[in-house]
């Protein structure tokens, strides 16, 4: 057992609140951020005051402190039905051939969550590119090269009848049409005993693919969300190279353990620095963003027993 886990957290957390949105909010958490033009770029979860999730673009030139956009992101979008619907939320991002694509949550009360892509280059225009799942299907990170000459992505589809909620590999010729599905990793006992999704998308190291995700162990009192990390393999990402027992980061702080839905850490985005340092940006208690930070080597030491 490890004394200590490779995150640590940002000492002036939460670094968004929902007073940090202008005009205000309910909430903001889940959310996306990659490097943009010298600085960094964001596209956040907001929930309203009428509890409806949206996304909303931001801007920060250190990653810590952001200048959000009032209005949420207008979609352009040539076909009515694959628009944005009732809530769109936790979105992942990722810089892919020069454009930046943004997979979320797509949903809506009749029929529930399918899996959303759109794309930008300059964060100022983004093009709604299509559902990509039937519900319900959602956590869906691509990953940042093709894989073999394919694009590639992970995704939880939910359960059904209690089964286990796991993490599925797929892959696409274009972006749009998805097939060639793998089982890549599922729950196990301990922290991660009821469901497990992907967080921020995968990012390469020598060692194989490092995925920060996300577990659910169930208590009497509720869900606990907790945070991992493991190594895929690099030529066959569907493939376990190595998953620590312990996780890296679990709710403690009192803006994770109070909120919206207590007991949360949720990584959606992780930003690599020149100098190794990884900014593990995550949801807290379903009301707002905070940041971790930690050292790529020893992120991929500590999945491989060496931390």
């Amino acid at each position: 057992m490890s004394s200590q886990t490779p995150l640590k957290r940002y000492d002036g957390n939460p670094i968004l609140r929902p007073e940090d949105v202008p005009g205000g909010c309910h909430s903001v958490f889940n959310s996306a951020v990659v490097p943009f033009g010298g600085g960094y770029a964001g596209v956040f979860r907001v929930e309203g005051r009428d509890l409806f999730s949206r996304l909303h673009r931001g801007r920060s030139a250190d990653g810590i402190a952001w200048k959000m956009e009032a209005d949420p992101i207008r979609f352009e979008c040539d076909e009515p039905d694959f628009a944005p619907l009732e809530h769109t939320y936790d979105p992942r991002m990722t810089r892919l051939e020069d454009r930046y694509y943004i997979t979320y949550a797509n949903h809506d009360a009749a029929h529930g969550s399918r899996i959303g892509l759109a794309v930008t280059e300059d964060f100022e225009t983004f093009r709604q590119i299509g559902n990509l799942s039937a519900p319900n299907n959602r956590n869906a990170v691509l990953f940042p090269e093709r894989i073999g000459g394919v694009y590639a992505r992970l995704e939880r589809p939910f359960a059904a009848g209690g089964e286990p909620a796991e993490i599925w590999y797929a892959e696409s010729p274009d972006l749009i049409h998805w097939g060639r599905f793998r089982f890549c990793m599922g729950p196990r006992p301990g922290w991660a005993e009821y469901k497990v999704g992907a967080g921020p998308p995968p990012i390469r190291t020598p060692e194989g693919w490092l995925l920060i995700y996300h577990g659910i162990r169930r208590t009497y009192r509720g869900d606990v969300y907790c945070a991992g990390a493991a190594l895929l393999d690099l030529e066959e990402p569907w493939k376990v190279v190595a998953r620590p027992a312990e996780y890296v980061l679990a709710p403690s702080e009192p803006y994770e353990r109070a909120g919206d839905v207590p007991n949360v850490v949720f990584p959606c985005a992780a930003v690599v620095e020149p100098n190794g340092e990884v900014k593990v940006y995550y949801g807290a208690a379903d009301s707002c963003v905070a940041l971790a930070t930690g050292q790529l080597a020893d992120l991929v030491a500590f999945c491989l027993g060496q931390g």
